[in-house]
């Protein structure tokens, strides 16, 4: 069971796992790891499960899925006529008033349904450790990054992983414009924690977007990763300015992971999340909640919600 734990309880998390069985037996073993090779280093498996959760008889598979990962649908917009196929309920909106989150200023907050590891300055720049899966900036962003990649080299980082049972959209942790986009090429590894575990490479070598923001907390590189059955990555926001839990995109059919990197000196991550990433613990994190202040920022008092 994944080393999860909730951020509301502090208790040990039990996350529902899709498709942990077959990961298991793929990633097992280092002889059944070469079987992953056709699966995951080409695009043609991802696609075609994603070509299969857009047709309307993947819809019959919802109900079963909510209920094998407990996903809440009260809080979910639900068509008038149903969900018209997997990929529509995999990609859903929420309510308003879903995801709180702080309008203040001075508070980054999370951008993403997650389970999230915190690195304050320092261990950056030598490689972050992701329950195995070590990079460093210059590796995340890429050839294209390279004019950008030392500015974060020795700043804070926050890895979000996305699970199936999780809601699918991510927004903008603070507000701010677009200064630069790309899309790195690569492969489609999964993010389960197995993989993770036992080394597999997805930060250096899956297929990722990248955006790097100018916001009050200096420059910030938002980085979509792509994993096994993620079979598309979509931008939502248009234009280059942008408010505090604006949606940016989704994922479309799988779990994946979100990066967010910062520059050195700019924040101060929130205690829990340092203290159990620390410790070894992901942390249970819902999109809107706050991770982080600008400077020392006094915590403000006032909510909103997602529009």
């Amino acid at each position: 069971m994944p080393h999860v734990r909730d951020r509301r309880t502090g208790q040990p998390y039990a996350e529902p796992v899709l498709g942990g069985g077959w990961m298991g037996a793929v990633y097992g073993a280092s002889w059944r790891r070469r079987l992953a090779a056709p699966l995951f280093r080409t695009s043609w498996a991802t696609r075609f499960l994603g070509w299969l959760a857009d047709r309307p008889a993947s819809a019959r598979r919802i109900p079963g899925v909510v209920d094998q990962l407990r996903i809440d649908v009260a809080e979910c917009v639900t068509p008038s006529g149903g969900f018209g196929c997997f990929n529509d309920f995999f990609a859903r909106r929420l309510k308003p008033g879903a995801r709180p989150w702080d309008p203040a200023m001075g508070a980054i907050v999370s951008p993403s349904d997650c389970r999230m590891t915190v690195f304050p300055d320092g261990p950056v720049a030598a490689g972050l450790p992701v329950k195995g899966a070590s990079f460093t900036p210059a590796e995340l962003l890429g050839a294209a990054g390279s004019q950008w990649a030392s500015r974060f080299a020795a700043g804070p980082a926050v890895v979000a992983r996305l699970c199936p049972a999780d809601y699918h959209r991510f927004h903008f942790p603070l507000a701010g414009r677009v200064l630069a986009a790309w899309t790195v090429p690569g492969i489609y590894d999964s993010v389960h924690p197995l993989a993770l575990a036992l080394g597999v490479p997805v930060f250096k070598d899956n297929v990722r977007q990248v955006t790097v923001l100018e916001t009050t907390a200096g420059l910030v590189a938002f980085v979509e990763v792509g994993a096994f059955g993620v079979a598309r990555i979509v931008q939502t926001h248009g234009g280059a300015e942008f408010n505090k839990m604006d949606e940016k995109g989704y994922f479309a059919f799988g779990g994946s992971t979100v990066v967010l990197l910062f520059e050195s000196g700019r924040l101060e991550l929130a205690a829990d999340l340092l203290r159990n990433s620390t410790e070894g613990w992901e942390t249970r994190v819902l999109a809107g909640e706050t991770i982080a202040h600008v400077g020392l920022c006094p915590r403000p008092r006032s909510r909103n919600s997602v529009p």
